[in-house]
């Protein structure tokens, strides 16, 4: 804490017309917490029947989703601390934790609505697969580094070792079975591999046998079938199958431009299932409209835009680690924003992914969180990095000053 505290005195101490003199990107932390303040809006107005018919505390989840963002402001705060350093040095042995714990939750997790993919320790509820998904890209991005030469080779192994990797942790999560969190992983080992110049005909042949497999996931279960089925034509089955999506897409008809005014939605009065949760953004729809929907997509490219130019920036200051960990953060959250959003709007199948940020739900919320204090601890170092560079820089530009002087 000592040594931050310092370095951040020392970068507010520095004048440089072309240097930032703040510590980090204050607009990434201000998206972050208006997602979270929209999360617990929506969240505390969506839940409110449900919890009065379960507990007779209308804000019931509400006080939990407070406690949740609490949690992860606290979490978030102290991986601010962390070095990237040490996220490089021991991604391996995260990655080996969160498979012992997909394991672990096959035998010992609690079962919900057929799934099984909680770990309970006393009142802690615990996630597995939103803690493999960070691990898995931490050492993704930093397998990316150590083997990058073998990547790009045309008939090198290394480009298939993550990928054996992945398909193990596949496995496990489709025992659960948590084909949402598999197809997100997926994408995001696609993107990152293809950014790190892996060979066109790999890439190709990766994509080709992912979607197989993501088909042949789908078509042997008869309940992943059913959820095509009901997205491909909802009303067909409208009181079964497609019950869900119906009742989305009528709060998302019933929101128009401007919504109906907060708190007043009639779907989330129990017509529509896991209105506070999965299907967040149709409640919203309903009640902010699409003025609502279009400010946190809004919101939500911003922040991985910033991504983006975060890993452009640490790839340009040769810091591989912390850019393609940007990037993996930048598919991750877009695409898992795509797909729940598309699936409460029929746009996708019905698939059991939270908004980050915005959702309810503690391992989601704190792990978002988390990660994205990892982005803003990237963005600090690299910030830095470029203030110690500077009196190299001026000492170059004077000697080539000098120089010119003399030649003249």
């Amino acid at each position: 804490m000592s040594a931050m505290t310092s370095q951040l005195r020392l970068l507010f101490s520095q004048r440089h017309g072309e240097v930032d003199n703040r510590p980090y990107d204050a607009g990434l932390l201000l998206i972050a917490l208006a997602l979270l303040s929209i999360g617990l809006v929506i969240v505390t107005s969506a839940s409110m029947p449900v919890a009065t018919r379960l507990t007779g505390n209308p804000f019931y989840f509400a006080l939990r989703h407070i406690t949740y963002i609490g949690l992860a402001l606290v979490a978030a705060a102290v991986v601010l601390q962390v070095p990237m350093q040490m996220w490089k040095k021991w991604n391996f042995y995260l990655l080996a934790a969160a498979i012992v714990l997909l394991i672990v939750v096959l035998g010992i997790g609690r079962n919900v609505n057929g799934s099984t993919r909680w770990i309970v320790i006393g009142p802690i509820t615990i996630q597995v697969a939103e803690i493999a998904k960070l691990c898995f890209f931490l050492y993704l991005s930093g397998y990316l580094v150590r083997r990058f030469q073998q990547i790009t080779k045309t008939r090198g192994l290394g480009f298939w070792i993550p990928l054996f990797v992945f398909g193990v942790m596949a496995f496990f999560l489709l025992m659960q079975p948590d084909l949402g969190t598999v197809i997100v992983m997926f994408a995001t080992t696609v993107g990152l591999l293809f950014l790190a110049g892996a060979p066109l005909l790999h890439f190709i042949a990766l994509l080709l046998s992912g979607v197989s497999v993501i088909g042949l996931a789908i078509a042997l279960e008869p309940y992943r079938m059913r959820r095509v089925t009901a997205f491909m034509d909802p009303w067909a089955d409208p009181f079964g199958s497609g019950y869900q999506l119906t009742q989305s897409l009528m709060a998302y008809g019933r929101g128009d431009w401007f919504g109906q005014g907060l708190g007043n939605s009639l779907q989330k009065l129990e017509y529509l299932p896991e209105a506070h949760t999965d299907f967040i953004m149709a409640i919203l729809a309903e009640e902010l409209g699409y003025a609502g929907v279009l400010a946190v997509l809004i919101l939500m490219l911003i922040l991985v835009v910033k991504c983006l130019r975060l890993g452009n920036r640490a790839l340009a200051q040769e810091r591989a680690f912390e850019g393609f960990f940007a990037y993996a953060v930048s598919i991750w959250f877009s695409l898992q924003t795509a797909v729940n959003i598309g699936a409460s709007a029929g746009i996708l199948p019905t698939k059991g992914l939270t908004l980050p940020l915005v959702s309810y739900g503690g391992s989601s919320l704190i792990l978002m969180a988390v990660t994205v204090a990892i982005i803003v601890r990237i963005d600090f170092e690299l910030r830095m990095q470029n203030l110690q560079a500077l009196p190299v820089r001026k000492r170059r530009l004077t000697e080539a000053k000098t120089q010119e002087g003399n030649n003249g």
